[in-house]
């Protein structure tokens, strides 16, 4: 996501590299190109026109320090100014209800039921809360069903009555469910239309009415551009919502509905779709979105995302092992699990500074550790659990086992033992240890 558009500012700075000093004159041509490189992106004009106003007063009233050239300082005022356009701070969602009420609106095919999905999900899982999801499209059974499956999926009940078409009597009858049962949260989906029509909004405007949800959230399919503002600026002037979802974040979008939606509705935008799995919903940080954009990378919600699958016992064990050259398989394969559960590799990638531009063009595959898995998977117990014992015949037959060739399994193997060898070095060095290869005599 953005790839254009951080291409386009990187040429953009490259403008002011090997100039003394920010002129009118050159800092000008430098924002008439930052201009052109978010009107590509497909951010409404009036906002990019006011962004690079308020960069060029900005700079042009800053006296520059001797150890700051005017590029950089220059990339400072734009990361800050992005991230004001994009609402400054991470804003929260509001659950004061009991049980709180959140209610979906957004076009039809913006994701908005997937949406409603990763949301109980991460709700359950990041806030201890019980939520109940609510079924309210009574015009296509397959988004009913659609929101069934993925309740399944994440452990989370779902509320629904095929006989009754009345989205606002469901609603209220849900809240109903939820009390007697002890959800403390209902998550409730609507239906959505190709394009704004007053049926739509005479019919969820009543929900609203009815149940006087804690929040209402617009969900937006961030690929379709300025008709994402545009659609949520109708949608806002109707049911005054209180934040915004961008879904499909992580498609070949442009980026223009990110940077152009909380000024042209003065609304936040509150999480971000990264992906298809139900884990890939993240709270939206203006001020890390600005650093990737700038390919300045994002290494705060790469830790986080780390922590979330930090287990503080498993790591002492695991520890312990290691000092002890005990590592194996097992904890291999355990090891690539909690990094798959970290989310999409690629966009992993893209939040370590300066890897990210080079990753850019190459593939990673997400199946990339599948012809690994499946040959830690053919071996046995014993051979996972002791590596030494993998002579020639056994390699052959996991070979076989698993799809490869015996050169894949040798290298594995010989991947496996240099990691092994170097996570023990560096388990039993000493803070200040001189105890490093490059010293040793």
């Amino acid at each position: 996501m953005f790839d254009n558009l951080s291409d386009r500012l990187e040429r953009s700075f490259k403008l002011l590299r090997g100039e003394g000093k920010i002129t009118e004159i050159n800092v000008a041509e430098t924002l008439k190109d930052i201009r052109r490189a978010l009107l590509d992106a497909d951010v409404n004009y009036k906002v990019a026109k006011q962004f690079t106003d308020t960069v060029k007063e900005n700079a042009l009233g800053q006296n520059v320090l001797a150890a700051v050239k005017p590029g950089q300082l220059i990339i400072k005022i734009v990361h800050d100014e992005l991230a004001k356009l994009m609402g400054g701070t991470a804003t929260e969602i509001q659950l004061k209800g009991a049980p709180a009420v959140i209610l979906m609106s957004g076009l039809q095919g913006s994701g908005k039921t997937t949406f409603a999905g990763k949301l109980a999900n991460l709700l359950k899982n990041k806030k201890g809360k019980k939520p109940l999801l609510v079924a309210c499209d009574v015009y296509r059974p397959a988004a009913i069903e659609q929101l069934h499956v993925l309740g399944k999926q994440i452990g989370v009940p779902v509320y629904s009555e095929a006989d009754n078409k009345n989205p606002v009597a469901i609603a209220q009858h849900a809240i109903v469910e939820a009390k007697k049962n002890g959800h403390d949260l209902v998550i409730i989906d609507t239906a959505g239309r190709l394009a704004v029509d007053e049926q739509m909004m005479q019919e969820i405007a009543a929900i609203k009415k009815a149940i006087q949800p804690d929040e209402i959230l617009f969900v937006v399919d961030s690929m379709t551009g300025q008709d994402a503002v545009n659609t949520a600026k109708e949608f806002n002037e109707r049911l005054d919502f209180n934040g915004v979802v961008l879904t499909k974040l992580d498609g070949d979008t442009r980026g223009g509905a990110a940077l152009s939606i909380r000024t042209v509705v003065d609304k936040p935008i509150k999480y971000v779709g990264t992906g298809e799995k139900m884990d890939d919903l993240d709270v939206f940080h203006p001020e890390r979105m600005a650093d990737r954009i700038l390919g300045m990378g994002d290494v705060v919600s790469l830790v986080e995302r780390a922590q979330e699958q930090y287990n503080a016992e498993e790591a002492k064990r695991l520890q312990k092992k290691i000092a002890k050259n005990q590592f194996d398989f097992n904890d291999f394969i355990s090891q690539i699990q909690q990094i798959k559960r970290m989310g999409n590799l690629k966009d992993l990638a893209s939040m370590i500074p300066g890897v990210g531009k080079l990753m850019k063009d190459i593939d990673i595959d997400d199946n990339a550790f599948k012809s690994i898995e499946a040959i830690i998977y053919s071996m046995t117990p014993a051979e996972r659990s002791n590596p030494s014992i993998l002579n020639g015949s056994r390699r052959q037959r996991i070979a076989l086992g698993s799809g490869t060739s015996v050169q894949n399994v040798n290298k594995l193997i010989k991947q496996f033992d240099d990691t092994r060898k170097l996570m023990r070095t560096m388990t039993t060095m000493k803070p200040g240890s001189r105890n490093l290869p490059m010293f040793r005599r």
